[in-house]
């Protein structure tokens, strides 16, 4: 079997195992957040942070929910790594951008944050943080010893067929995950452009 065979085939087997009722159940607690307009932060790094300012994007102009991704500001995001350190440019954004129970923030990651690893600590400061003033935590990760996973009000795990290819198929499936939600009926607000057309 080749390698790209293999990997199709992961992908069918992560999609019939992904909890999908978990699933409805962050779209009802986004609703509940669009209500009392309350706000959602992204928060991922790498690749998942291309994905956050993605998500940013449909969750604004599908939903109709104020969303930020503190990475799209490079300016500040590399001013607080050079000044403040790594660890800080998540939790010090979200403390001067007044994060409260009204919120909530979306972490995208593989792993999901350890500070025992080093990994991801930038990660575990806002999820802390979150907790302090009761803004609500969600996720979506690869792996369920990381600290998202365990410290989430809801976390969607992408499960691993293939121990060598987490990364891959945890980041692909975050787009697979954000687009169910902002295409759910009971969040969406805005048609996409194309199906739009279509009608």
């Amino acid at each position: 079997m080749s390698f790209i065979s293999k990997h199709f085939i992961e992908v069918q087997e992560i999609a019939s195992l992904i909890d999908t009722n978990k699933i409805e159940e962050l779209v009802s607690e986004l609703g509940k957040i669009r209500e009392r307009k309350g706000r959602v932060f992204f928060l991922g790094v790498g690749g998942s942070a291309g994905n956050c300012s993605h998500a940013v994007n449909d969750f604004r102009k599908l939903c109709n929910i104020e969303c930020y991704a503190p990475t799209d500001n490079v300016s500040e995001l590399t001013a607080r790594t050079n000044d403040e350190g790594w660890a800080t440019i998540f939790v010090e954004w979200l403390r001067i951008s007044h994060l409260n129970s009204n919120d909530a923030i979306f972490v995208m990651s593989v792993g999901g944050g350890s500070k025992e690893k080093n990994v991801s600590p930038n990660i575990v400061d806002a999820i802390d943080l979150s907790h302090i003033v009761g803004a609500k935590v969600f996720s979506i990760v690869g792996k369920s010893d990381g600290y998202a996973y365990k410290r989430s009000d809801i976390s969607i795990l992408i499960p691993a067929p293939n121990s060598g290819a987490i990364t891959p198929h945890s980041e692909a499936f975050q787009a697979v995950v954000w687009h169910s939600i902002v295409s759910h009926p009971n969040l969406q607000t805005i048609s996409t452009k194309w199906e739009s057309l279509e009608k």
